[in-house]
C-alpha cells in the first residue's frame, strides 16, 4: 500500500504507467476501487492510498467500491469474497 502524501507526483505517474499501480483507496473509508472511478479522484489526497492489486487491497481490510466495481462490491456485500 502507498499512501499518496508520500509518493512524487511524477513518481506516480510512472508506476501508473508501467501498471504497477492498478487500484486505489481510501484510507478512511477503506474502500478501494479503479484509478479512471469518479468516486475515487473527488477523495482527498491526504485520505488516497494505492495498491498493486486488489488481494492487497483485500489483505488490508478494504472492500471493493459500490460504483466502478459493483458486481465485486455485490459479492463482497454478499459474503462471497
Amino acid at each position: 500500500m502507498i499512501q499518496h502524501s508520500k509518493i512524487s507526483d511524477s513518481e506516480l505517474r510512472n508506476k501508473i504507467k508501467n501498471a504497477e499501480i492498478c487500484f486505489g483507496g481510501n484510507q478512511k473509508l477503506k474502500i478501494y476501487g479503479t484509478l479512471k472511478c469518479s468516486s475515487g479522484k473527488r477523495m482527498k489526497r491526504e485520505n488516497r492510498v494505492f495498491f498493486y492489486s486488489e488481494i492487497e487491497a483485500r489483505q488490508n481490510g478494504f472492500r471493493p467500491c459500490g460504483h466502478c466495481m459493483k458486481p465485486e462490491y455485490l459479492k463482497w456485500k454478499n459474503g462471497l469474497i
